[in-house]
């Protein structure tokens, strides 16, 4: 996935403007992977990314999600997203993956 040296970006810092752009990730169920790049930067709109397991370097971020629902804020355009579940299948092989919302011009909440 990310070829970078990850680090881990603190989206709740509240000196700088929000990014713009949301992507947000829907759990289905069953363990899989993503990975999102961006032309621009990327954060994950988290109290803590490392309890998340996620992985955030500069204009990439990769995680793992079973349930429930992870969000990035970004600017910028979204360049690839790759999901795959379990077994390394992607849709349209697979019905498992998670969901992908990409949203731009979203206010922070």
């Amino acid at each position: 996935m990310a070829r970078d040296t990850p680090v881990q970006n603190d989206a709740a810092s509240t000196d700088a403007e929000p990014l713009p752009n949301l992507v947000t990730i829907v759990g289905r169920g069953v363990p899989s992977s993503f990975e999102i790049t961006v032309d621009g930067e990327i954060e994950m709109d988290a109290a803590d990314p490392v309890e998340e397991a996620t992985i955030v370097s500069g204009s990439v971020a990769e995680g793992t999600i079973d349930v429930g629902v992870q969000r990035f804020r970004f600017d910028g355009q979204v360049t690839n997203v790759h999901v795959v579940d379990w077994n390394g299948n992607a849709v349209p092989e697979s019905s498992s993956v998670p969901d992908v919302h990409v949203d731009y011009g979203v206010p922070q909440r």
